[in-house]
């Protein structure tokens, strides 16, 4: 039976154009792969007006009923230890109280079955540091779940409970298939009040400055997203998986109708990890690029401030062996266009070890193309962990070797080289003096550091002071400090 699901649409805003649903046919195997599409496939329904008024009478209901059943409740819960800042204190303590002691912190959002088995999607913010996460079906049944894999990065958790019995789940849609004006369902639990629906079209794609995660390429929606949506579903006409919701740009914490979901495909690619038990590792080019804008358009003689720019390349790497250069400017891959390097990030982020991929880039006023071998980005050097002990200003500090696996996975420039502060005692000098996990060692007393064992040896080698150059992310800053 034919269903013109985006009619209703049509009444609410005008001129838009809206999908026409045909019912989602049932799915035949469990296998999560089979359920993939590519970046090719993007063949769309005909998009279709209303003709009668009867039209206008047609429900949700049917793609609600398919979709609901696997969207799930999450509640979390840990116990923390509370100090009160006025224990130890005889007077404080009798006039404002300086109990301690455990509290319970909780939290709620919601999740989306992708797997008969049990297999699980959410945000990873909704379960991250807690340690009991209860998953409600929506036939009230509760389960304890286990955490198989979170990724902070693109916010993505994937949790599993064993339900004793085959679970309605979701199958996955080609999020790249999408067009702005398609109608989209959000299915959570807002508030903690129990699953709610709601619906809206599809209000942009590809929207790189939501400062969610480290991997932007959000849909945007106006369908009602609120707390406790994160994790939830956000599906098409056909009660297909598009996107995971995520966030919303709000100043009361409620809805303004600016909504964030992670595309399915970036979905996909994290749940393929977590099922085949491996260690997330998100193919690279081999390249560090920026954002080409307005300025650098114009000095770059390009007509409009769009693309990423090549700044760097790392020898021998995927985009070195395809003969990208520093200065060129990536503007597809795939056809699809690049507009910042968030969405090179993206786009490269979701192939697959040694999947080609069919780049444009601009060099020299004109437009060229090449065929690039993603591959995994090198581990070396070797991270070589030290402790740094000693009486020295770095006491208590530790250390590692960068290489480019390690600095995606800190979220640093890729070609990143030198040595990173891993941890670091909250007590020691070099904390007190706003040294953080992430931050560079460049140099000792001018001497250039390029590995952990050269920077053992720079501070504890006999001298009347030190003085360390630190990159804070962006800012070089010297501390001077004697024996």
């Amino acid at each position: 039976m034919r269903e013109y699901i985006g009619v209703f649409a049509a009444i609410v805003w005008s001129a838009v154009t809206v999908a026409c649903a045909q019912p989602a046919p049932e799915p035949e195997t469990d296998d999560v792969a089979e359920s993939e599409m590519t970046a090719g496939d993007i063949t769309a329904a005909p998009r279709v007006v209303p003709e009668s008024m009867s039209e206008v009478k047609l429900s949700f209901a049917p793609i609600v009923e398919r979709a609901a059943p696997a969207v799930v409740n999450i509640f979390t819960r840990r116990v923390v230890e509370q100090r009160s800042p006025f224990a130890g204190d005889p007077v404080f303590e009798r006039l404002f109280g300086g109990r301690s002691g455990p509290r319970e912190q909780t939290s709620l959002g919601s999740g989306v079955v992708v797997n008969p088995d049990g297999v699980i999607v959410t945000n990873n913010h909704v379960i991250e540091n807690m340690t009991e996460i209860t998953v409600v079906l929506s036939d009230r049944r509760e389960f304890n779940a286990e955490v198989v894999l979170t990724d902070p990065q693109t916010d993505l958790a994937v949790l599993r409970i064993d339900a004793g019995e085959p679970l309605p789940f979701l199958s996955f849609a080609n999020s790249d298939a999408l067009q702005v004006g398609d109608i989209v369902l959000a299915i959570g639990n807002p508030f903690g009040v129990g699953q709610t629906v709601t619906n809206g079209i599809v209000s942009a794609l590809a929207r790189t400055a939501a400062s969610v995660s480290d991997y932007q390429l959000f849909i945007q929606t106006d369908a009602a997203i609120n707390p406790g949506n994160s994790g939830g579903a956000l599906v098409d006409t056909q009660g297909r998986l598009v996107g995971v919701n995520t966030a919303i740009y709000s100043r009361s914490g409620g809805s303004n109708g600016i909504g964030f979901a992670v595309p399915s495909r970036l979905v996909q690619q994290v749940l393929k990890t977590a099922i085949d038990g491996g260690v997330l590792v998100r193919p690279w080019l081999g390249v560090s690029t920026s954002t080409v804008t307005a300025d650098l358009a114009r000095a770059l003689e390009l007509d409009r401030p769009a693309g990423a720019l090549i700044d760097d390349v790392w020898p021998g790497g995927p985009a070195d062996a395809a003969g990208l250069q520093a200065g060129d400017v990536i503007v597809e891959i795939d056809d699809m266009p690049v507009f910042d390097e968030q969405t090179l990030q993206y786009r490269v982020g979701v192939k697959s070890d040694e999947e080609a991929a069919r780049i444009s880039y601009r060099r020299g006023g004109k437009v060229r193309n090449t065929t690039v071998s993603v591959g995994l980005p090198p581990d070396e050097p070797a991270r070589d962990s030290r402790d740094l002990e000693g009486r020295h200003p770095l006491n208590g500090v530790t250390v590692d070797n960068l290489s480019p696996r390690y600095s995606e996975e800190l979220g640093l420039d890729p070609l990143s080289r030198g040595v990173v502060v891993s941890d670091l005692n909250p007590r020691s000098f070099g904390a007190r003096r706003g040294l953080r996990p992430g931050h560079k060692i460049l140099s000792v007393n001018g001497r250039i550091i390029e590995t952990t064992r050269e920077l053992e040896r720079e501070i504890n080698r006999p001298a009347s002071g030190w003085e360390i150059e630190v990159d804070t992310g962006g800012r070089v800053v010297t501390w001077r400090a004697g024996r």
